[in-house]
């Protein structure tokens, strides 16, 4: 397969990042050339990314559009509540209750949540629980981590999985109207999902998949928690993205905003 790869030329990466800026964002755009990167090591060839015109058309776009990605606005602990208070008890409202409280106390994107197992749940003495997450984007690997459930999060869980009759394999599935449950739940649903409770709780703020893990992020940040704990939490290698999701509640605790505290 990778005797017929041709090496790209930096002037013709150079004119594809030219061209993906004016229609991507910056970090889409980086994803590109990482991937571009990574096919010409699997084959064995010098990538065209290190060329010095590729990194000055990355530097040009930067300075164009800047490095700050739009962050999903975020479901904090407030809000978290008046959505679990605002949904009803159908079998539906069950998985969807679960599915909130365990994105949530897991900082888990989309895809994460979609890809629990029931064999992969175990109940702990205490009434909470512990659930294996096999992989995710930072663990390509599939070394797999195991994440903590708290009791009412594993309470919601039970309760739907007892509801619905799932006694094996994906825990959040799809209900139809008529209450049929699936077999799988697609990972666009997710925000779906949060969207529908958020618009039933009167929050105004467009939630999206990712809003439970930035909000769960702001809130062990302004409860007073490490970085590092934080970044075990959400099963980050770098202090990048949480720090990120944190940037506004730090500038909150500034030292202007000490100074001119009330």
């Amino acid at each position: 397969m990778w005797g017929l790869f041709i090496a790209a030329a930096p002037d013709t990466i150079v004119a594809f990042i030219d061209t993906m800026a004016e229609i991507r964002a910056p970090a889409t755009v980086r994803r590109y050339v990482a991937s571009i990167a990574t096919f010409h090591r699997a084959a064995g060839l010098d990538s065209p990314t290190k060329a010095l015109p590729v990194k000055l058309a990355l530097k040009r776009m930067h300075r164009a559009k800047g490095r700050m990605q739009k962050q999903a606005a975020p479901l904090n602990e407030a809000e978290f509540r008046r959505c679990l208070a605002a949904t009803g008890d159908r079998l539906i409202d069950k998985r969807d209750k679960a599915l909130l409280a365990v994105g949530r106390v897991m900082l888990a994107r989309r895809s994460e949540l979609v890809s629990l197992l029931v064999d992969d749940l175990q109940t702990d003495a205490d009434g909470g629980a512990s659930i294996l997450l096999r992989r995710s984007k930072g663990d390509q690997e599939g070394q797999g981590a195991v994440v903590y459930l708290p009791r009412f999060a594993a309470e919601l869980v039970r309760r739907w999985l007892w509801a619905a009759g799932v006694a094996n394999g994906p825990i959040f599935r799809s209900v139809d109207r008529t209450g049929k449950v699936g077999e799988t739940l697609h990972p666009a649903m997710v925000g779906r999902i949060i969207a529908k409770m958020a618009k039933r709780a009167d929050i105004d703020t467009a939630l999206t998949g990712h809003s439970l893990r930035v909000g769960m992020a702001q809130d062990l940040t302004a409860a007073g928690f490490e970085l590092s704990g934080i970044m075990q939490a959400g099963r980050w290698k770098s202090p990048e993205m949480p720090a990120r999701y944190s940037a506004r509640l730090s500038a909150k605790s500034g030292a202007v905003a000490g100074y001119y505290a009330e």
